[in-house]
């Protein structure tokens, strides 16, 4: 059993987390949705102790009746009829550290979260979302607000080749169970093309079980790493991108949002899958 937890702070953005997670779950063999909401009430001044208690019980359960509210229009207006919906609702000041514990306390596979779309960096996916992407020990899909539902056929994993193994073990645990497509590319300097496809072909064979076609090509240094995925993003047309990310070295935001790029220019009708390295 796949278990997911859908995350959303009540926003239009947030919707395409949710419609993603439903998607998904329509199409994987057993699959787990809890849809997550974190939230912080204040307390007034002039409440005492036990009037702020009954308030705060208050607006707990309008909180929760809100969140199951809003994910069933959601399976409304994706056509679904669900079966049971399960909703979490939890107190704390920080909306990203609420989720990764949770996520972690209940053994989730994956998180899902909506972007925000194409902008500064620090628009991009929000503040929490780039918190949980950058620091969460679970995978997190960031599904931007632009997404259509539509079945997972093709995976694109933009790969550094360092951990190839194991790493397309991961992203083959994703896939064969919706017998999606493969496509692994590489951009490296052009001295060292011939040397990693030799190394990309030595690499496939451990996962012959599996087909994965591999597209190692040399990098246009005229352009960021982020305009390169983004060509390959249009040129291959996947339903979802795989990266993984180094979290001790921030290696995510040196990936991407290296050199002076301010916008984060790819796809964003493309669903993002970071793993942890």
């Amino acid at each position: 059993m796949i278990k997911i937890l859908v995350t959303t702070d009540f926003s239009a953005n947030s919707k395409a987390a949710i419609k993603f997670a439903i998607k998904f779950a329509e199409q994987y063999p057993e699959v787990s949705l809890t849809f997550f909401h974190s939230y912080h009430i204040l307390k007034p001044t002039s409440y005492s102790d036990a009037k702020f208690e009954a308030y705060e019980k208050a607006q707990k359960e309008n909180i929760n009746k809100k969140l199951e509210k809003f994910v069933k229009d959601v399976y409304h207006t994706s056509g679904i009829k669900p079966t049971e919906i399960h909703c979490v609702c939890r107190e704390s000041v920080v909306a990203h550290s609420n989720i990764m514990n949770y996520a972690k306390q209940e053994g989730f596979n994956f998180i899902s979260i909506g972007t925000r779309g194409a902008g500064k960096i620090e628009k991009l996916f929000g503040t929490h979302t780039s918190y949980v992407i950058s620091q969460s020990s679970i995978p997190v899909i960031a599904v931007p607000k632009t997404y259509r539902s539509k079945n997972i056929e093709k995976v694109l994993y933009a790969s550094d080749l360092i951990h190839l193994d194991k790493e397309l073990d991961q992203v083959i645990d994703f896939a064969k169970p919706i017998d999606a497509k493969i496509e692994v590319v590489h951009f490296g300097f052009p001295s060292d093309i011939e040397k990693k496809i030799k190394l990309a072909e030595e690499k496939v064979k451990n996962h012959a079980d599996y087909p994965v076609d591999f597209h190692v090509q040399p990098s246009d240094f005229i352009k960021s790493l982020v305009d390169n995925i983004e060509k390959a993003v249009k040129k291959n047309k996947p339903s979802i991108l795989v990266m993984f990310t180094d979290q001790k070295v921030s290696f995510f935001k040196k990936m991407l949002f290296s050199g002076n790029t301010e916008e984060f220019a790819l796809n964003t009708k493309v669903p993002l899958l970071v793993f942890p390295k």
